[in-house]
């Protein structure tokens, strides 16, 4: 088996990962996974063994990093001098209040919820990519919409 150029890889996916990574972990932290999900990849590409599904398994190590990330977020304090001024969000974010929302939902459902509607991913690659059941990623989206339903509609708690 003959791998790709690893840079066809990022050209045909790297676009999709950011997304994906912004409305997981938010603008703000969606470099730095963006960068550590490329250098884990880049470490790991020369032993894969299948070349079939590149492009779940590229997403498989975003979703990782997004995870090892909001873990470490919650783990580390963060102190300042002075409360920072909100930003405003920019007219290009699209829906960045429902995009808030969806960073505030469980890691599992805020996946899924990425996965299915920034990357139209179907629920057997959102199984795939979260190592999980085809049923439990198909649960994991319905759930988030559900509650997304519930609180865009009703304005966050």
């Amino acid at each position: 088996m003959a791998l790709p150029p690893f840079q066809a890889l990022l050209d045909a996916h790297g676009g999709e990962v950011h997304r994906f990574l912004v409305a997981t972990v938010g603008r703000s932290d969606a470099d730095d996974c963006y960068q550590e999900t490329w250098l884990a990849a880049l470490r790991a590409y020369p032993g894969l063994r299948d070349d079939r599904n590149l492009r779940g398994w590229i997403f498989t190590v975003a979703h990782r990093k997004a995870i090892d990330h909001v873990r470490s977020r919650r783990r580390r304090p963060i102190s300042v001098e002075e409360v920072p001024e909100r930003a405003r969000p920019s007219a290009d974010d699209g829906r960045p209040e429902l995009w808030a929302l969806v960073r505030r939902l469980p890691p599992k459902q805020r996946s899924a919820i990425a996965l299915r509607f920034l990357v139209d991913a179907s629920h057997a690659q959102i199984a795939e990519v979260m190592d999980t059941s085809e049923e439990a990623a198909r649960r994991n989206v319905h759930e988030g919409l559900k509650r997304l339903r519930t609180e865009y509609r009703d304005g966050p708690d």
